[in-house]
């Protein structure tokens, strides 16, 4: 049975993932740098990872495995979970596959170097309910595709 691995740092859906697995009884695991909120139910267990640039991202990849499902909004992350079989998600709704990673790469990286030129603030969109919705929707069709 597939399970679900939240990038849990900043991550806006933590709620959404877990109705969703609810319904569908599916286990998930938030793992994150710094505090997160307590659960009773048995399917949901936190996992907390040692300060570090990318502690919870690779303790991700070294527990998912082929047909998991990952929610981030880390492109290296994704494209490292793609690797493994998984199926990935960003907290858009926004899918991340085998054919949209390399773009996404390519992005960030010129992205980050608008940055540091200064040809860029770097300002992100905010997220919005449409993006809620959107990502409410893509989970659901991901863990139909999981199962």
């Amino acid at each position: 049975m597939a399970q679900i691995y939240v990038d849990a740092d900043a991550c806006p859906v933590k709620d959404e993932v877990v109705r969703v697995a609810g319904r569908h009884g599916l286990a998930v695991t938030f793992v994150a740098n710094f505090g997160l909120r307590p659960s009773r139910d048995p399917m949901i267990r936190n996992v907390m990872v040692p300060q570090g640039a990318d502690a919870a991202d690779d303790w991700i990849v070294e527990a998912c495995t082929a047909g998991d499902i990952v929610i981030t909004a880390d492109i290296p992350l994704a494209s490292r979970a793609l690797a493994k079989g998984a199926h990935v998600l960003g907290p858009t709704g926004k899918p991340f596959t085998e054919a949209s990673i390399g773009m996404a790469l390519a992005m960030r990286e010129l992205s980050q170097h608008l940055r540091e030129t200064g040809e860029s603030k770097g300002y992100n969109a905010s997220f919005s309910a449409r993006d809620r919705s959107s990502f409410l929707q893509a989970l659901d069709q991901v863990v139909q595709r999981a199962k």
